[in-house]
């Protein structure tokens, strides 16, 4: 089984990628792909750009990850309420791709985190509407509060107990409906 995980940020030090990354490592006997979405990054969308010179192939090749995997984990960073702009640029493009959905039906945990007491819930919320419409077979949500008191950087796990418990019964979830 192949996993593929990906956070919403082109940040460097995103904890977002800390946390999905943290996810990806509950499924023990997966194998996973992780994707940096700053190494997919290309010029912002526009119907007149696509005419001109197509679909970038940066973005073909992040669809065919996505339709490579069994299951797909994403943790989106929230700005301002809503998705980061690399990744709506991503999404914005493989949206175009022809006889497509962006999530190709496959199954996602759509995670999010912040620094802040809601953990990104504006644009978890957000996604969890709009994605299924897109081709998500959503499994499952979770969102992690106040990143720097809940995640232990040094270890790179979730430290408050009931909150990893939370995330590990998703897993669990995914696992019995992917067959992992």
């Amino acid at each position: 089984m192949k996993i593929v995980a990906f956070a919403g940020s082109n940040s460097e030090k995103s904890i977002n990628f800390q946390l999905v990354t943290f996810a990806a490592s509950l499924f023990d006997t997966a194998e996973i792909k992780l994707l940096k979405t700053a190494d997919f990054e290309t010029h912002l969308y526009s119907p007149e750009r696509e005419l001109e010179t197509g679909i970038p192939q940066l973005i073909l090749d992040f669809a065919q990850e996505i339709s490579s995997a069994d299951l797909v984990l994403l943790s989106l960073a929230e700005h301002n309420g809503s998705y980061s702009a690399a990744f709506k640029n991503l999404y914005d493009w493989i949206s175009r791709i022809p006889n497509r959905k962006v999530f190709d039906n496959k199954p996602l945990i759509l995670l999010s985190t912040s620094p802040g007491a809601r953990g990104g819930q504006s644009v978890l919320q957000s996604a969890a509407e709009r994605f299924p419409r897109d081709g998500a077979e959503l499994i499952g949500t979770f969102s992690l509060p106040s990143f720097g008191q809940n995640f232990d950087r040094d270890k790179q796990e979730i430290v408050d107990a009931k909150l990893k418990m939370e995330l590990r019964s998703i897993v669990e979830n995914a696992k019995a409906i992917v067959k992992i």
